[in-house]
C-alpha cells in the first residue's frame, strides 16, 4: 500500500474549498487508495494557519475556530500519526519551515508527499526517493 504525506497547503486547500481537486485525495484516502501519513506539526501548521488566516478569509470562507477543531480531529482520525520525526536541518532550501513536513514523510517511510508549495517543496521534486508532486499530478496516479 503506498504512503503519503500531504502539507498543509493541501490540508488548508481540503478545508478552505470543499469541493476541489485537493478533496478528492483525502476521500481516496478515506476510501483506501493509500495510507495517509500526518504527524502533529502537520496538523498544528495547518490549525495556525487557518486561525491566523480566519480575519481575511471570513468574507469569503466564513469558518468558526470549532469548525477548525472538528477538522483537526477528522485529519487525526483518517491518518496515520508520525512522531519522531528526524532532525533534517536543511532539507528544504530558502524555508526551514518546511524542513518538519520532509521529516515526517522521512519517518511515515512515504512513497509521496502531495504538496501546493510550488516555491520550495515542488521545486524538490525527490528527497531520500519520496515523490513530491502537487496535487492533479497525484490523482493522476492515483
Amino acid at each position: 500500500m503506498i504512503r503519503v504525506v500531504l502539507d498543509s497547503s493541501v490540508l488548508m486547500s481540503i478545508f478552505l474549498t470543499p469541493h476541489g481537486s485537493s478533496v478528492q485525495v483525502l476521500r481516496a484516502a478515506r476510501r483506501g487508495a493509500f495510507v495517509l501519513c500526518l504527524s502533529p506539526e502537520i496538523i498544528a501548521e495547518t490549525v495556525r494557519k487557518l486561525r491566523a488566516k480566519q480575519a481575511a478569509f471570513q468574507p469569503r470562507y466564513a469558518y468558526t475556530d470549532e469548525r477548525i477543531e472538528r477538522y483537526a480531529a477528522l485529519l487525526l482520525g483518517s491518518a496515520e500519526l508520525v512522531t519522531d520525526l528526524p532532525d533534517l536541518a536543511g532539507a528544504v532550501p530558502n524555508d526551514p519551515k518546511d524542513d518538519p513536513i520532509v521529516a515526517t514523510a522521512v519517518a511515515a517511510k512515504a512513497d509521496y508527499l502531495v504538496s501546493g508549495d510550488r516555491r520550495h517543496l515542488l521545486k524538490l521534486g525527490t528527497y531520500q526517493g519520496i515523490r513530491i508532486v502537487g496535487v492533479r499530478e497525484f490523482l493522476d496516479l492515483l
